[in-house]
């Protein structure tokens, strides 16, 4: 069980720190990678190859490869498997139980086992991983406009990358009717993107809200596909904000 203490950033966002996961626990396999299948091949296209996990603690997560098209010139990587436990929401939280991740990279960006051996290349398959498995971890929730540091204090995801840290967003480059897909009455799984943020564009959010950091996405054109080096929105001239 973790531990969970409350506060409120700045801008009033709610602040949760997580100081102690679950115990390691195996996963029993995978409940809806059929359907999950499926869904991203009827909606995405088709899934060139999937990567399995050996070892899997609370949830078995897989990440699906769909490459890119001439329709959608970008590659999409989207897992299966956190949904195999609901998240655990508070009373007052009225939020989607059941999620999957996905994240939107270049259309060549080194997917070989050789090129994943290099951080650089395999950072966002090691966040995809991370942020499925964190509710289950830390009985907690993923949702709309959650942002979250990578580590404590945050680093890097990998050399040479800026980026440290993540924001929530629905995947506005995908189909409308990727976003959900229903299993049963009891049941229904939400399809989320991570989008990573700077330092600089971390403290904009916890400053000013979600809302402020969004706006300047729109403004730069700033989507949910990941793109190295992209402009800093929270940077301007003379300083930040």
């Amino acid at each position: 069980m973790s531990d969970t203490y409350d506060d409120v950033s700045p801008g009033g966002s709610p602040l949760l720190t997580h100081t102690r996961p679950r115990d390691f626990a195996p996963a029993a396999g995978e409940v809806c990678i059929e359907q999950i299948s499926a869904h991203i091949e009827r909606h995405l296209g088709p899934v060139s190859s999937v990567f399995h996990e050996i070892v899997s603690d609370a949830v078995h997560i897989d990440v699906h490869v769909v490459p890119a098209t001439e329709a959608f010139p970008h590659l999409r990587l989207v897992t299966s498997g956190m949904s195999d436990l609901p998240m655990t929401l508070s009373d007052d939280v009225d939020a989607p139980r059941y999620m999957e991740l996905m994240v939107t990279l270049p259309a060549d960006w080194p997917l070989q086992q050789a090129d994943l051996e290099d951080e650089r290349h395999y950072w966002p398959i090691r966040l995809l991983k991370m942020m499925a498995r964190l509710p289950h971890k830390f009985d907690t929730w993923l949702g709309f406009g959650h942002t979250i540091p990578n580590f404590d204090p945050p680093a890097p995801y990998a050399p040479g990358v800026g980026f440290d840290g993540v924001i929530v967003l629905p995947p506005v480059n995908a189909p409308e009717d990727f976003g959900h897909l229903v299993i049963d009455d009891e049941k229904t799984i939400v399809f989320m993107s991570l989008v990573p943020l700077y330092p600089e564009e971390m403290a904009l959010k916890l400053k000013k809200g979600s809302d402020a950091l969004l706006d300047r996405f729109d403004a730069k054109g700033v989507s949910d596909i990941i793109e190295p080096g992209r402009v800093n929105v929270a940077r301007k001239r003379f300083g930040l904000f």
